[in-house]
């Protein structure tokens, strides 16, 4: 093997590479074993295809806007088995493979949780043996690279595939049109019902890429196929000719926009038609790939509910519901009523957010300017919908407006939430409480209409990555005492727990996660200059910044905190690490402010000799899959404190809790499960219910109130809003604590006391080692539940009818 693997090497660099192992630099040699890791894909990955064609077997189809997959290497060489091989067969020639793992880029290509749910299930699909595509946008930049100045968030541009990419196949004979404006025409059938000829007023195509996605052992490989926006002509050879360079180039400059930059700014009304060409750009595309599939497999699409099963992740890809029933109705013939029936029962929706902002709507000015033909079809959705409401005696206008597809407000919009639960066989949520939420407030008339259609799938994560990976250390360590069955079969973890009084296995526990923390140090020092003390416990808040998310509620415990030990230097105080990473929206100024007061209550603390090393906080930057893999195993406590009703799931939680991090937080999505199964006197949980918190908006409790009840809170604010930490610009962050004071829709304020008490009750525990330890490697061993395979398995046999090899 390590023969092989050296010829093989040696092969790629020089025949694709075009070097020999002289004047090969890093970058040669990780291309090259990258190379070498994907031909022993390829094999394993035809055979895949070819096997679920000969069965004919059922396969799934999972749309996301977002696949946050990381590096790719080290998943490729594990899930092969062939790390140590690799390892060996580099190190022969001078190369460390950890070193070459460091330069492979982080493909950005989603924002958080939905992103990186979606490439754990791809990986839990491929190692389960279910047949499956995962279609989305190969986005040129990503989101964007977080970089800080002066504690200011900057967004520059994420060259993730300025080097290349040598996981990707590209299909430039695999290219679809797209198309948008113009007008229709409807020929042959009955009144509205008839299919139309839709005449666009410009086309551009979908060109695909396909990387393939290994499962464990490589018993099966599935295909990521991502697309990205081509003009049909990239040039207008009359206007360049005639000296107008840029303008000969601008058509196709705007076409490729498309396919550019996760998530453009919608601010604008150019943004937000940008938004509406990438996601029907990728719905587009996937649906007739899909269509073209079926129709040469099975000569026909009159059985694609029984050949296919069709996941939405999110509402980013509803407009599938329009767009399904076009290819249907006007392509391929089949009447209006045929090609509901198979719509319906083929395409399913998971929903991720109750919140207004996410649960996408379109303009139908926009629609009626770049989709006519969806706008149309939506339309008599609806109508339909709406008519059956009435022959079943419901008229209530309240009833049917919260129904209606349309929301008739000032600026009329499609609610694409609305559309995609109509158009799915099932809809799903994501953790037990989000789930029943969707049933009372969103979705609460359609479900009533449609009693049984909601059903519940928590996330899942994949242990593969979040520990086999992230977490060697701890992995050898559990191999040790468990076996390796626990890479088949996670819920050996269980026996973890006989081990939590043991003495000796507890001291080698602990120095596995010193060694991370060592290593976690030393990265925070690298990347902010802020030394900080590993053996301190390192308290991680660690996603996008959002207000539900409640960095804010952190950030004020810390001041609270910093102050504490000003007034009493004596006092017995747990040394605390505060470790913040996450990315706000690039037209989200307050999230962006919140950042700003972190870095700049940071840099007094940090500078504080009197406070030492009793509290450190840091703010890394440019979080991204890789880091959170560099700082989870090293976290001792996990922030989960979304407003209780807000987060659907979290994964984060999940991540960090099988790593042994204790977590503190509030009953609110996935927490509640986390509880049940983890069981309570493991975890922080405080705060109030999402019940309390609907009581009290209704209320119209304010800040105010809190502040005046807490004493501490009031002098945290007014230090806030007073300048202490932006003597600079001593109004800098007057908003955010007026805000506070006000209304307060996310119950930071209002939380406050209880997060306050319960941070203190970790503190406690912290200086007891023997409990310490004992919860964290529980939270460890009681985990298995939460395997993205365990979810897949669900979604297999519930939702999409299709059977697990594996």
């Amino acid at each position: 093997m390590l023969r092989e693997l050296r010829g093989a090497l040696l092969g790629k660099l020089t025949y694709f590479g075009g070097k020999d192992r002289q004047s090969a630099g890093d970058h040669d040699w990780f291309v090259a074993t990258a190379l070498v890791v994907r031909d022993q894909i390829i094999d394993r990955w035809l055979e895949s295809d070819r096997r679920a064609d000969a069965e004919r077997k059922k396969r799934v189809y999972y749309l996301s806007i977002e696949y946050l997959i990381g590096r790719l290497l080290f998943d490729a060489l594990t899930n092969l088995g062939l790390a140590e091989a690799m390892r060996e067969a580099l190190a022969g020639f001078g190369i460390d493979l950890e070193h070459l793992r460091t330069l492979e880029s982080d493909a950005g290509l989603g924002n958080g949780g939905l992103g990186r749910l979606a490439a754990c299930y791809m990986d839990s699909m491929a190692s389960l043996g279910v047949p499956a595509h995962g279609y989305g946008i190969r986005y040129e930049h990503g989101l964007f690279r977080q970089q800080f100045a002066n504690g200011w968030q900057n967004e520059l541009p994420d060259d993730w595939l300025s080097n290349g990419n040598p996981w990707e196949f590209e299909r430039s004979e695999v290219a679809y049109p797209i198309r948008f404006g113009g007008m229709v025409e409807y020929v042959g059938g009955s009144g509205d019902t008839a299919r139309g000829i839709w005449y666009p007023a410009e086309t551009v195509h979908a060109v695909a890429y396909d990387t393939p996605v290994v499962g464990w052992r490589g018993r099966h490989v599935n295909t990521l196929r991502l697309w990205s926006a081509r003009a049909t002509d990239p040039i207008q050879l009359a206007a360049f000719n005639q000296g107008d360079f840029v303008g000969a180039t601008a058509a196709r400059s705007r076409v490729e926009a498309i396919s550019r930059v996760l998530y453009p700014s919608d601010d604008t009304p150019a943004g937000r038609e940008l938004r509406l060409r990438e996601v029907y750009l990728f719905t587009s595309a996937s649906l007739q790939d899909i269509v073209r599939r079926r129709v040469l497999l099975h000569g026909n699409l009159d059985s694609l509910p029984d050949k296919a099963a069709i996941q939405l992740n999110e509402t980013h890809s509803a407009i599938a519901v329009a767009e399904l029933m076009r290819i249907l109705v006007d392509e391929q013939e089949f009447s209006w009523e045929a090609a509901w029936r198979i719509t319906t029962a083929t395409l399913n929706y998971t929903n991720h957010t109750l919140l207004p902002e996410a649960l996408e709507s379109w303009p139908v000015s926009l629609l009626t300017r770049l989709l006519p033909r969806h706008l149309q079809i939506i339309y008599l959705i609806n109508w339909l919908n709406l008519k059956k409401l009435t022959e079943h005696g419901i008229t209530d206008p309240a009833v049917v407006s919260s129904v209606s597809l349309i929301d008739e407000g000032r600026d009329r919009c499609v609610r694409m939430g609305h559309l995609a639960f109509l158009g799915s066989r099932k809809v799903n949520g994501v953790s037990a409480l989000h789930t029943e939420l969707m049933r009372r407030t969103v979705f609460s008339e359609l479900e009533a209409l449609s009693p049984g259609k909601i059903v519940n799938k928590t996330n899942g994560i994949s242990f593969r990555r979040w520990l086999f990976q992230a977490n060697p250390g701890l992995t050898s360590l559990l191999i040790e005492v468990v076996g390796e069955r626990i890479y088949e079969n996670t819920k050996f973890l269980g026996e973890l727990e006989f081990f939590a009084n043991n003495p000796s296995f507890v001291a080698r526990y602990v120095d596995i996660r010193q060694q991370s923390k060592i290593r976690l140090a030393q990265r925070v020092r690298d990347l902010t200059g802020v030394v900080v003390d590993p053996f301190a416990l390192f308290d991680v808040h660690i996603k996008r910044i959002h207000e539900y998310k409640r960095q804010l509620l952190n950030i004020l415990e810390t001041v609270a905190l910093y102050k504490a030990i000003l007034a009493h230097p004596g006092g017995d105080w747990t040394p605390r690490v505060k470790i913040f990473a996450g990315k706000a929206a690039a037209n989200y100024t307050r999230a962006k402010l919140i950042i700003k007061l972190a870095q700049d209550i940071a840099r007094v603390v940090n500078s504080d000799a009197s406070v030492g090393n009793r509290l450190k906080v840091t703010f890394l930057p440019n979080y991204s899959v890789s880091l959170a893999a560099e700082i989870i195993p090293a976290a001792d406590l996990s922030e989960q404190i979304s407003t209780a009703g807000m987060e659907a799931s979290g994964t984060g939680n999940m991540k960090l809790a099988l790593n042994g991090a204790l977590t503190i937080g509030t009953l609110d999505g996935a927490n509640i499960e986390l509880r049940e199964r983890l069981g309570a006197e493991n975890l922080f949980i405080f705060g109030l219910t999402a019940t309390e918190v609907d009581d009290k908006r209704r209320a119209r409790f304010t800040g105010r109130d809190a502040a005046q009840a807490c004493p501490m809170l009031a002098d945290v604010i007014e230090n806030i809003a007073s300048g202490v930490f932006s003597p600079d610009e001593p109004d800098r962050f007057r908003m955010l604590a007026e805000a506070l004071l006000d209304y307060d829709p996310f119950m930071v304020a209002t939380d406050f006391d209880a997060y306050w008490k319960t941070q203190r009750s970790i503190d406690t525990l912290w200086k007891q080692p023997e409990a310490w330890w004992r919860a964290s490697i529980n939270s460890t061993a009681r985990m298995a539940w939460f395997s993205s395979d365990r979810a897949i398995r669900e979604y297999a046999e519930e939702i999409w009818n299709v059977s697990t090899r594996c």
